[in-house]
C-alpha cells in the first residue's frame, strides 16, 4: 500500500500531547491523519488533516470514525474496546489489537495475565469495590502498608495511592480496584518494545525513572538507565517476554521495579507512545513516535540506538496555580546547548498537570542530569493572575 501522499488514511483514537508528537512523524512522511478526540481544545487538533470531536468511549462514535479510515491507532488505551472488534471484523486494520488492549485496559485483568503467563510482578487481590477492600483489610486479608489503583481511569498518578493505615481508605472512590504489595526497589525502570505485524521487534535502551514523591508523576526519566548491565540485559528479556505474550503491535512501554537484590517486576504496561520514550525525539536515531508509525504500518523498524545520553524533564502545572498558563523563565533554558522544550498547546493549566516535557542531550549522563535538575529549578508552569 502507498502510505506517501496518496489517499491512505491513518486514524488516531486520542488527541492529546502523544497525539501531536507522532503527527510530526506523519506529516514529515505526508501520510493523511484524522485525529478523534473529545476535546475542541486537543493538542493535535493543530496538526492533523481532519479532526472530530467524540466521545473515546461511545460506540457509535468510534465505529464511524473507524469506518472512515484504513488503519487505526491509538494515543490512549480507554477508548470503546466494541467498536474495535466490529471494525477489526469489518476489515479495517486496529493496531494494537482490541484482544491485546482487553488485556490491558484493566489493571485487575492486567495483572491476572502477568500471573497466567509467569511473567514475575508483586502480588496482588483484585476487588469489585472499596467496601470489599475494607473488608479484607478487616480481616487481614490485606495487610497495611500496600499500593491501592483503581482498576480503570487511571492516568498520570491519578488511580494510585500508598495506603499505610485505615485513615487513607476514607477519601478512596468507590470503584473495582487492585491491592498491590509494597515492593522494596531501588530503581523504577521501563523498556519500550516496538513490533510490527509481520513480526519484526525492537527494543529501546532501559530507561530509569525518578518519581515526585507526592505526585507520584515521572519527574525524570534517564537514558540509559545508571545499572549493571546484566540487569539491563534481564529488563530487556522480560520486557520482550511481555510483549510476545500480548502480541502487541505498535509500542508496548513495560514499566519495572529493579528490587534491592537486582529481580525485575513488571509494574504495568502502556500499549502505546509513552512518556518514558520522550527523550527519544532528540538522543535516538529513531524516535520512539516514528518507530510506532512505521510499526503500525507494518514497516521496517527504526534503529532504537541512542545516538547520545539523553535526559527528559517533565514540565508540569505549579502547585497553587490554575488557569491561562505562562512557561516563566522559558528563554533563560533556551539559551542552553543541548536543552530542547517541547509544549504540549494546553491553554489550562492546574496543579501537575503534564503541560510539556524538555529533553537534555549530553556525552556526559552526569553532565546531562546535572543540566536537567537547573532546567527543573529555572522554568515554572503558572497561571496568569
Amino acid at each position: 500500500m502507498n502510505y506517501f501522499s496518496s489517499d491512505f488514511k491513518l486514524g488516531i483514537l486520542g488527541g492529546g500531547q502523544l497525539g501531536k508528537m507522532l503527527l510530526f512523524d506523519t506529516r514529515k512522511f505526508d501520510i493523511q491523519t484524522y485525529v478523534l478526540d473529545p476535546s475542541d481544545e486537543a493538542p493535535s487538533r493543530m496538526a492533523c488533516n481532519q479532526f472530530y470531536k467524540g466521545d473515546l468511549m461511545d460506540f457509535e462514535t468510534v465505529y464511524q470514525f473507524g469506518k472512515m479510515v484504513d488503519v487505526l491507532t491509538i494515543e490512549i488505551e480507554l477508548v470503546n474496546l466494541d467498536a474495535l472488534e466490529k471494525l477489526e471484523t469489518e476489515g479495517i486494520k486496529v493496531y494494537p489489537s482490541p484482544s491485546t488492549l482487553k488485556a490491558i485496559q484493566n489493571k485487575g485483568k492486567q495483572k491476572d495475565f502477568y500471573v497466567e503467563n509467569n511473567i514475575p510482578t508483586s502480588k496482588h487481590l483484585r476487588f469489585v469495590d472499596l467496601n470489599e477492600l475494607k473488608k479484607a483489610v478487616t480481616s487481614s486479608e490485606v495487610e497495611m502498608p500496600f499500593v491501592w489503583k483503581c482498576a480503570e481511569f487511571g492516568y498520570d498518578g491519578n488511580g494510585v495511592k500508598i495506603v499505610r493505615s485505615t485513615l487513607d481508605l476514607i477519601n478512596l472512590p468507590d470503584v473495582e480496584c487492585i491491592a498491590e504489595d509494597m515492593v522494596p526497589f531501588k530503581n523504577e525502570l521501563a523498556v519500550i518494545v516496538c513490533r510490527n505485524p509481520s513480526g519484526e521487534i525492537k527494543t529501546y535502551p532501559v530507561v530509569e525513572m525518578e518519581f515526585h514523591p507526592e505526585a507520584n508523576q515521572v519527574e525524570y526519566v534517564i537514558c540509559p538507565a545508571r545499572i549493571d548491565d546484566k540487569v539491563a540485559e534481564k529488563a530487556r528479556a522480560i520486557a520482550l517476554n511481555v510483549s510476545e505474550k500480548f502480541n502487541h503491535v505498535g509500542l508496548l512501554a513495560v514499566e519495572m521495579f529493579q528490587t534491592e537484590d537486582d529481580e525485575i517486576l513488571v509494574n504495568e504496561v502502556a500499549p502505546r507512545p509513552h512518556n518514558s520514550g520522550h527523550y527519544s525525539i532528540e538522543a535516538s536515531y529513531t524516535s520512539q513516535f516514528e518507530n510506532h508509525l512505521r510499526a503500525v504500518l507494518n514497516l521496517p523498524l527504526g534503529n532504537t540506538d541512542s545516538k547520545v545520553a539523553g535526559i527528559m524533564v517533565n514540565l508540569v502545572g505549579e502547585d497553587g496555580f490554575s488557569g491561562n498558563v505562562i512557561y516563566e523563565n522559558i528563554e533563560t533554558i533556551l539559551g542552553w546547548n543541548g536543552v530542547t522544550p517541547h509544549i504540549y498547546g494546553k491553554k489550562q493549566t492546574r496543579p501537575f498537570r503534564k503541560m510539556g516535557h524538555v529533553t537534555i542531550v549530553n556525552q556526559d549522563i552526569k553532565e546531562a542530569r546535572r543540566i536537567a535538575e537547573d532546567v527543573k529549578n529555572t522554568i515554572r508552569v503558572i497561571s496568569g493572575q
